[in-house]
């Protein structure tokens, strides 16, 4: 029925927030550099609490540029089910962590990736985990690793959605999510700050309507229906 997860949580009180909304998976921001950092510290303690309180939810690291030994380490010493790799990581990184890892390919409303204004061989960086994603798609900024709300181009998502498991993100919003499923057709969703109030911290009546929407979306897609209710 399609896979939601919100990403940027810092604090518990957001986590709850997405899992009593219905979120499949919940990601922690381990990049320092980000305005949505959280420290492994807080990040174990949060995770140890979604443990006891919702054992389905999968816990998701986002990690940029980190050696696969760090990546982990921090996977063991957070307690994560997955590590997204949204970086510059080679491929062979990602065959390093083939057992725990997605990566993430930046791409900008225009198609291009990094500045060149090429596409990468999605292939290159399939991932092999049993049941999540096995491609996840952001937009690309020249200074900034996701959270950006800018939008990745949607036709070559849909394009690789259809090879894939496409964890899809970039400028995702509650007004918008179910015409990017519709569009797309990805495996899954992921926002950051489309449901937030401040970076960082979730606004919890915009989390609830984008994990609605999204699911009412993937049952259309199911249904084979694309009628949505407002």
């Amino acid at each position: 029925m399609g896979f939601v997860k919100i990403c940027g949580i810092t604090d518990l009180e957001d986590a709850r927030v997405a899992v009593a909304a219905g979120a499949d998976a919940l990601g922690f921001v381990l990049y320092p550099k980000s305005p949505r950092f959280v420290s492994p510290e807080r990040a174990a303690a949060i995770a140890a609490a979604i443990r006891q309180e919702a054992p389905h939810v999968r816990l998701v690291g986002v990690f940029v540029n980190e050696p696969a030994s760090q990546v982990r380490a921090l996977m063991a010493r957070i307690g994560l089910d997955w590590a997204q790799l949204h970086g510059e990581e080679s491929p062979e990184v990602l065959t390093a962590l083939a057992d725990c890892a997605y990566k993430v390919l930046r791409l900008s409303a225009q198609g291009s990736t990094e500045s060149r204004g090429e596409l990468p061989d999605p292939e290159r960086y399939r991932g092999r985990l049993s049941e999540g994603p096995t491609l996840g798609v952001d937009a690309w900024h020249p200074r900034a690793y996701g959270g950006t709300g800018q939008r990745a181009d949607w036709a070559i998502a849909a394009m690789w959605a259809r090879t894939h498991r496409l964890l899809l993100s970039g400028g995702l919003t509650p007004e918008n999510v179910a015409e990017a499923i519709l569009q797309v057709r990805p495996w899954g969703v992921d926002v950051s700050s489309g449901v937030e109030r401040t970076p960082g911290r979730k606004d919890p009546g915009k989390v609830q309507a984008f994990v609605a929407r999204a699911r009412q979306a993937f049952e259309c897609l199911e249904a084979g229906s694309f009628l949505l209710t407002a």
